[in-house]
């Protein structure tokens, strides 16, 4: 991931960064009629909570000065209820290169609905993770293929941003 991101900016390419939201104690989730178990794990564990680790970008994915950061995603889509998709068709953008965590939730949901609103999408296999190997195969191998126009390695991605 931080090959990519580095040659996306030498390369001039708009970065665009789709944050998990980060737990907060005003959060209501306690009200909430509704609450997938992935979403209430992460509440229950305040993952992602503001101002800890885990809440923080890593220094080496902060974003700089010009870069978009989208409103934060609830649960596992950078554009379900976010406005992702505006600030990408402000920008004039149909494709878009996908990096990131996690293969089975967050990257293949973004994926998916990329394509739901035809976006054609690169999918960099070796710059995404996963909690295991099961979970990378049944992305990597079944479900990624169906909504990606391409699934290319990191050397792959660099290669054509040096161009």
């Amino acid at each position: 991931m931080r090959q990519i991101l580095a040659a996306a900016r030498a390369a001039g390419v708009q970065v665009f960064i789709a944050p998990h939201h980060r737990w907060r104690e005003s959060d209501l989730h306690n009200h909430w009629k509704t609450i997938p178990p992935i979403g209430a794990a992460a509440d229950k564990g305040r993952v992602f909570a503001d101002g800890t680790w885990g809440g923080c970008f890593h220094p080496d994915f902060e974003p700089r000065p010009g870069e978009i950061v989208a409103q934060e995603h609830w649960l596992s889509s950078g554009f379900a209820n976010t406005d992702l998709d505006l600030q990408l068709k402000k920008h004039g953008l149909r494709k878009v290169i996908v990096i990131g965590m996690r293969a089975n939730t967050c990257i293949e949901s973004t994926v998916r609905f990329a394509a739901e609103l035809g976006y054609e999408v690169t999918l960099v296999k070796d710059a995404i993770g996963s909690f295991g190997q099961a979970e990378m195969d049944a992305s990597l191998q079944f479900n990624m293929p169906a909504y990606a126009c391409a699934i290319v390695s990191t050397d792959e991605i660099i290669g054509k941003l040096s161009v």
